[in-house]
């Protein structure tokens, strides 16, 4: 398990989203120069629960948060890397993906979570290869099946041996009735361009496709045979490392990302400027967000020095952390209620710190990745809300919490008896373009879809601070309240909300909140992950008979031949 083993409030142990390379099972990292190699070698017997063993580079969550985090700290830690080689450490086999009997033994919600999470580390890749000049190459020296190949399907540059025995299969279908839940069926159609014939009989087959075939139907780039294996990479990787923009500091210090400081109680989870307040009875969680007290520094080499303290890079890390907490560890909890706290100027100033300096490698970092955790606040299968009260501070990156929500409420004025502040929204060029969703979009855009001078009239407003009724107005609050309605309204509707069908509100909300086009990472998270949360759930698949608690025993699946 990745970090501490902690008891959760319902007995259940904690899972913890936070390693270090120190504390790898699965993963070596190592780094040459501008070259870094990331070698799968999964400890078999080093899974997340009991009752499986990880054998053939299979793998689990556990296996993936050590991906995700090396993926991070290559980022952040590691300026000059610019090519990423992503290899096996096993003979013969690359990686056969998600581990079957641990599909098979998984709640459902732990199986829906599972591959929400691979798909967000694949989406990682690709965000490095875009925006932060890491190109990565993948090496199949063996089998790359089902989840091991959609992890090769992430890279920018496949690399297959040509010897008979290697190849690249996506056998979910034919084996265990469910569909290859890390975006196999999407980037082999809408990344490399497979023909859709030619990836109906690749998905339908289990054996997959090796050799000359691979590189014709776009499944690899290229072939090479075992004694030509490692000079094409040598040689790819330099070829990329020349066209790279990534320009960081040219002595190669980064940022190291130090453990998170927190505590965990029944009541939830304390972190230096996020605070988790978890009310089981009610489900729900409420996230408050505190502002910096210091004005951001005043040059480069001020946040270098302030390294992963930096108020926008530590927030971003707790937020995340958290988000990732609620979702894995408390799946009762209905409602994420988002709160702030502090100095809207002071985030106002941090954000303008990031914009003047947007060209720097480690600024570039910091927006992308508060990019990737909204992200996943998007996605996330939970109502969304935000309250924007007295001495809040959404403002700037802030501000994209009340965006996010499917419902904001903000008070008219003060409360009675209540000295702080009236509460105020305020807008920053974060709000026009760092931050966009998973359909390109950002949110303001995709709230104003239909009246562009709405979008033009809110950009009008960067940075004054705006009342309640002003922000209702421009259309960025769901409601202003005044006091007298504020405690009622806002009950009414918690009550109301967590007494609903949560299968009901996750589709709705789901389908609500990305309006507008689609995107190869918006069909990952809209199309796959509904079909396969409904495949997921069918008797063919994870029945007595199905395919998932059949696969290995010498007995076929018997199926309903029903169509739905």
């Amino acid at each position: 398990m990745a970090g501490e083993d902690r008891a959760l409030a319902n007995g259940a142990a904690r899972i913890d989203f936070q390693t270090d390379p120190s504390r790898y099972r699965h993963w070596k990292l190592h780094v040459d120069g501008a070259v870094a190699t990331l070698t799968m070698d999964v400890d078999e017997n080093a899974g997340l629960f009991e009752g499986y063993q990880l054998k053939l580079n299979s793998y689990d969550l556990g296996v993936d948060i050590e991906l995700a985090d090396a993926v991070q700290r290559l980022r952040f830690e590691h300026p000059r890397v610019k090519v990423v080689v992503v290899r096996s450490g096993k003979n013969r086999v690359f990686c056969s993906g998600a581990n079957i009997r641990m599909l098979a033994g998984a709640s459902h919600a732990h199986k829906v979570n599972f591959c929400k999470f691979t798909n967000e580390t694949r989406n990682g890749i690709e965000d490095a290869s875009a925006n932060s000049g890491q190109a990565y190459i993948c090496v199949v020296n063996g089998t790359a099946a089902g989840g091991g190949y959609e992890l090769a399907l992430a890279t920018d540059h496949i690399i297959m041996a040509d010897d008979g025995a290697a190849a690249v299969a996506l056998p979910e279908v034919p084996l265990l009735a469910v569909l290859p839940g890390t975006g196999g069926l999407t980037r082999v159609v809408d990344k490399r361009k497979v023909r859709r014939d030619r990836a109906d009989y690749f998905c339908t087959i289990e054996e997959g496709i090796k050799g000359k075939r691979a590189v014709q139907w776009r499944l690899v780039d290229e072939i090479a045979p075992n004694s030509r294996l490692e000079a094409r990479v040598a040689e790819r990787a330099r070829a990329l490392a020349a066209t790279s923009r990534r320009n960081g500091d040219g002595d190669g210090n980064g940022v190291a990302l130090t453990p998170l400081t927190r505590s965990f109680d029944d009541g939830g989870v304390r972190y230096g400027f996020v605070n988790v307040e978890i009310d089981r009875g009610q489900r729900i969680a409420t996230l408050t967000i505190t502002a910096p007290e210091a004005p951001p520094p005043a040059d480069i080499a001020g946040l270098a020095a302030q390294g992963a303290g930096f108020w926008p890079l530590q927030v971003a890390r707790e937020l995340d952390d958290a988000i990732l907490h609620l979702r894995i560890n408390e799946p009762g909890i209905a409602m994420l209620v988002f709160k702030s706290h502090g100095d809207g100027a002071t985030v106002m100033a941090h954000d303008d710190f990031l914009e003047a300096n947007g060209d720097h490698w480690l600024v570039n970092e910091i927006r992308h990745f508060w990019k990737r955790v909204l992200k996943r606040i998007d996605v996330t299968s939970r109502t969304l809300v935000t309250l924007v009260e007295p001495g809040s501070c959404f403002a700037g990156t802030l501000a994209e919490l009340v965006f996010a929500a499917d419902r904001a409420y903000m008070l008219i004025g003060s409360r009675d008896g209540d000295n702080r502040p009236p509460p105020a929204i305020a807008l920053t060029a974060a709000n026009f373009g760092p931050y966009p969703m998973s359909h390109g979009l950002t949110r303001l855009e995709s709230r104003f879809q239909a009246d562009a001078a709405q979008l033009d009239g809110a950009r009008d407003k960067i940075g004054e601070a705006l009342d309640a009724e002003a922000a209702e107005e421009l259309g960025l609050v769901t409601f202003a309240l005044d006091d007298i309605d504020w405690d009622d309204e806002v009950r009414v509707f918690f009550e109301e909300r967590t007494s609903f069908s949560p299968d009901a509100l996750t589709g709705m909300e789901a389908n609500l909140r990305f309006v507008g086009p689609e995107t190869m990472e918006s069909k990952i998270f809209a199309r796959l992950t509904a079909w396969q949360n409904w495949i997921f759930q069918r008797p063919n698949a994870v029945g007595e008979t199905g395919a998932l608690r059949r696969y290995g025993t010498g007995e076929r699946a018997q199926f309903d031949m029903t169509r739905v």
